[in-house]
């Protein structure tokens, strides 16, 4: 059975997600500080780990910041209703999604499976579609070993930024929509109020940088979703 990681200092939350989520078939365990929550997620086999900020002895964005030093485990977060800077923060940090507390526990498996099913399609890729470098201008993606250069210089993505990447290349010039992006890179439908597609955007834009004269490599389309710009051709 697939193991999760929670860490909250909330106990009725952790005893609720662990009742919640042993009847959706993981072994649940818990840790109720920081500090704790990083020693069990570098030296157990978790499938996930679901990650509250506000923790006592390290924040949870420290917690991740370790945690990413060592291990690609996929991480959600759980942030505070409303808080937009802690979103970001987390997203930019290496997380793979968020969860605004409180919130349904239904939720929450949703996203769970949604990255589950995102890690097998990265698995299960035909090897022929793996040995595929895909290079738009100066920008090299390598799906093998998955490592991106731009400029010659080597980028580091996190996994969700590299599979976005990824299908703005294989798209470029081309118009996707903030739905399919949702799809096919976080693995589950996009649902209102959804921003968290827009903060990876806006987090692999940061690292890639401008095309030379200033011009935004990854154009926003308003109201229909991105477009990755082919070289040459910008408005």
């Amino acid at each position: 059975m697939d193991r999760i990681l929670v860490i909250d200092d909330d106990s009725e939350l952790c005893e609720l997600l662990t009742d919640y989520l042993s009847g959706e078939g993981f072994i649940v365990e818990t840790a109720n500080d920081g500090r704790q929550g990083v020693d069990q997620a570098l030296i157990g086999d978790h499938v996930l780990v679901i990650l509250d900020v506000m923790l006592p002895e390290l924040n949870g964005f420290d917690v991740l910041r370790k945690i990413r030093q060592q291990s690609k485990v996929p991480v959600i977060m759980l942030t505070a209703r409303g808080d937009d800077i802690d979103r970001i923060v987390g997203l930019e940090l290496g997380a793979d999604d968020y969860l605004p507390k409180p919130f349904n526990p239904r939720e929450l498996v949703a996203r769970i499976r949604a990255i589950q099913r995102r890690m097998v399609t990265d698995v299960q890729r035909p090897a022929a579609e793996k040995l595929t470098e895909l290079i738009v201008g100066d920008v090299v993606l390598n799906p093998t070993n998955r490592m991106v250069q731009c400029a010659g210089k080597n980028i580091e993505l996190t996994s969700v930024e590299f599979n976005l990447l990824e299908v703005l290349l294989t798209r470029a010039g081309e118009v996707i929509s903030r739905e399919d992006l949702v799809e096919k890179v976080l693995g589950r439908r996009l649902s209102a109020y959804d921003r968290s597609i827009d903060v990876h955007v806006s987090a692999l834009r940061k690292k890639l940088g401008h095309y030379e004269g200033d011009t935004e490599r990854i154009r926003t389309v308003r109201s229909v979703g991105y477009l990755y710009s082919l070289p040459g051709k910008h408005p």
